[in-house]
Parts: structure tokens; sequence; C-alpha cells
């Protein structure tokens, strides 16, 4: 039985768990999640499973929040993911998401982002939101500040040698 957690018009989000091996074996090695956030060494199913136990599941456990599996309310098809962590690093919480390539352009990854941040916001009781993107990634950079997040600084987080852009958005009510 699966557990949403954030519910949208056409969407529902709920946290991974070992069934979803193949999303995250797919997703993982699609080209976009290559190019922009780089390789996962996720090579089997048993991989793809190890990886949502022992990342994505432990940050539910140690943060009450992560990257919540994205799927279509109309079919049950799982579109990818989108989510809150918190990465070396960083001061703030950061947001994220990733879709399989048939599920991009249909405006997914801005409605699940913004129904993340609204969960962050009123229930997660978060008071500054980041995100980090590669500068070439400007399908990204285009969502972030559609969001309403601003270019903050270049950074460099631990463990990744790219040059990174910071956003950053307050949500504490004006």
């Amino acid at each position: 039985m699966n557990t949403y957690i954030i519910e949208t018009e056409r969407l529902k989000l709920r946290e991974f768990n070992s069934t979803d091996g193949e999303l995250i074996f797919e997703l993982l090695n699609s080209p976009g999640w290559l190019k922009n956030i780089g390789s996962r060494s996720i090579a089997t199913i048993d991989d793809a499973v190890n990886y949502i136990e022992a990342k994505l599941q432990k940050s539910y456990r140690e943060s009450g929040f992560g990257f919540y599996l994205v799927e279509l309310k109309s079919t049950g098809e799982k579109t990818g993911m989108c989510g809150l962590v918190k990465r070396d690093g960083l001061d703030d919480i950061d947001i994220g998401f990733a879709l399989l390539p048939q599920y991009e352009n249909n405006g997914y990854a801005f409605e699940s982002s913004e129904a993340v941040i609204s969960y962050a916001k009123n229930k997660l009781k978060i008071k500054t939101l980041a995100a980090i993107t590669m500068p070439s990634n400007v399908t990204s950079i285009k969502l972030l500040e559609k969001l309403g997040m601003k270019f903050d600084k270049k950074i460099n987080i631990p463990g990744d040698p790219e040059e990174l852009f910071l956003y950053r958005m307050e949500l504490v009510d004006q």
C-alpha cells in the first residue's frame, strides 16, 4: 500500500520503496540525468533497489523528507522524482526534480515542484529553499526561475568538481 505525501491536479507523490527499482534504474541512466546530474553507478535493478534503500529511504528516516516518486493520477505511470534533500555543502534544504524523457515538456516538473514548495512551506515549515543546477542546464534554470527562485551565486559542493549555480527563495510570508 502506497501512502501519498502530496497530490496535485494531475500527479501523486509518495516515498520510494523497493518495488521502484526499475524506475530508478531507468531514470538514473537516462541521458538527461547523466548529462545534468551525473552517474550514480546504477548498473542493475539490484543497484537501483540498494540506492533506494541506502539514499532515498535514509533521507526519509533522518530528515523527515526526501525525493518522492511522481506518478500520474490518471494511469499510475511512474514519471520520475521530485522532492527535498539536505546536501553536504549547502546551508539550506534543496529542491530537486528529474523526469523520464517521455514525460518531459508536459508541465509535470513544474506542477510537482510547485507542490513540493508548498509542502516545504506549509507542512515542514522550511523558511528558505535552495536549488542547484549546472550552468548549462537551461531547462532547469528556466523552471527554477518560473517557480520564483532567484540566482544567488556560483558554488562548488563537496565531492563534485563542477561549478554549479545556486538558486534560493524565501518561503516565509511577506
